[in-house]
Parts: structure tokens; sequence; C-alpha cells
């Protein structure tokens, strides 16, 4: 009886560990069955490069939301950014953050005609008109990029809601604005494990953090799940997938998520014109 009672404590805790929050219908309704364009429309080649003005403004033509990634400068401007450091995209050693706006904007875009685009301008290219997923990238700056993000979405009048790897950025949007859509980005413990510690990578991948965030949201790598992860889905948080890349399997993955995160191809499924 005593193995009993202590397995069931370990149950109750790890349910209360895990447990995801919850969004009300309406909140969810602008999301759910949509397909959102790994940042932006762009082009696999990046004729038309990821996360630029060009490629998002093809997702709102093409009916579809937007994932995007959002950093910020050395002068505190709001940047639409994707990776840590400049070395793939434009060429150049450094982080967003060690660049001013006026510096970023002398370094092409995978050596195209764009240049890294304000979150403002790309804001204004949506217009309401398709839901986007703002992920919020950690930094040293980390709380000054969510206090400039929110102020940015509390102006803008279209459907949006925020991700990030980092709990204490979800945990951030819980405290200060909890009526926003908000989700926990996690993925298996090998991917995570190149960056991060083993018993971090566990924990993230099992989403033991979401005590402390209550996303209502999982956006989870595509493969398989970990059992915390279904069991989160089954307590009720939405069922987000990213990155799809592969055409056929695009309708299978709409059924089984409520919103799937896609690149490289253009669905049928999940688009509003």
């Amino acid at each position: 009886m005593v193995w009993v009672g202590i397995l069931a404590a370990l149950l109750a805790l790890w349910l209360f560990l895990i447990a995801p929050g919850h969004a009300s219908r309406a909140a969810r309704a602008p999301f759910e069955g949509r397909a959102f364009a790994h940042r932006g429309l762009y082009e696999l080649d990046q004729s038309v490069p990821e996360n630029s003005l060009p490629a998002f403004l093809r997702a709102v033509e093409a009916g579809y939301g937007a994932e995007l990634d959002v950093q910020r400068t050395r002068d505190g401007q709001i940047v639409v950014f994707h990776d840590d450091d400049m070395q793939r995209a434009c060429g150049v050693k450094g982080a967003v953050r060690d660049f001013t706006y006026e510096e970023l904007q002398a370094m092409p875009l995978f050596g195209t005609g764009e240049r890294i685009p304000l979150f403002s301008d790309v804001l204004r290219v949506f217009d309401g008109r398709q839901p986007l997923i703002v992920e919020l990238k950690y930094g040293p700056d980390w709380v000054l990029l969510c206090e400039a993000t929110r102020r940015m979405l509390d102006e803008y009048r279209g459907p949006a809601c925020v991700e990030s790897f980092h709990p204490a950025m979800v945990r951030w949007f819980w405290r200060h604005e909890p009526t926003r859509l908000r989700g926990q980005l996690s993925e298996a413990a090998r991917f995570s494990r190149k960056t991060l510690s083993l018993p971090l990578s566990f924990g993230m991948s099992r989403l033991l953090s979401n005590c402390l965030t209550r996303p209502q949201f999982i956006a989870y790598r595509v493969g398989p799940k970990p059992l915390s992860v279904r069991l989160a889905e089954g307590m009720g948080a939405m069922k987000v997938l990213w990155t799809a890349r592969e055409p056929k399997d695009h309708a299978r993955l709409m059924r089984e998520n409520h919103a799937v995160i896609f690149e490289g191809y253009r669905p049928t499924e999940g688009r509003v014109r």
C-alpha cells in the first residue's frame, strides 16, 4: 500500500508538472485548422528569402498564416530574423543584437535585394488578414524583447499568438498578458541535446516546465511524441506541428493536429482566401 501511495503521488506530480493552460474557443479559433508558412512563403533556394517582406506578402495573398521569429537589435528595434548568428543568411559574423538596425540594412538576405525587416513592417503586410505565430528568440535582452513585442501586438488588430523554446519567455506572457494565446516550442531530446545539457534537454522534451508557463498550445517538432506531450494534449493543449516538409503528408498532419507549420510546398488544406 505504501508503494501504491508513492506511485500515486508521483503520477499526480507528473501530471501537475505537464498540465497545460486552457484557452477559450474564441482565442483558439483563428489558429485552428490553419496552415502556417514557416518564415513566410519563401523559396527553398532563397530567391525569395525566408523572413522577408515578399515572403510574408506571398503567404498573405495565398491564404496562409505565417510563423516568424523576432529579435531585438542593439538600438532596440524589433526585427524578424531566425538564426542566432548572421552567418548563414547574411555572411556576417555576429548576432542581431550586436548590430543597429541601420547596420543590418547594409546586409543583404541570402545575396538578394531584400533586407531584414522590422516587425512593424511585417505586421503592416499582414494587416489582420491572416493569423500569425510569433516566436520570441531568447537572449540576454529577452525581457525587453517580450515587453516590446507585447506593445506591438497590443496595437495590432489581427490574430497573433506567441511561442518560445525558452520557458521564461512563455511564463512572461502568462504573467503579463494571460489572455494572449501562448505556446511552448519543444522537440525530441536528441535535437536539443546539441545545445543543452542532458537533464535540461530531457525536461524540455517532456514539458516538465509547463508548471511554470501553462502553455495553451504545444508546438512540437514533427516525429514521434513522448507520453508527456500526448498527455498534455489530452489535457487540452492545442496541437501545433513544426515543420512539415512533405506535401503528401500534409492532409494527414492537418487531421492529426490543430495547426501545421509547413515549408517547401503549397498545401490546399488550411488556407483561407
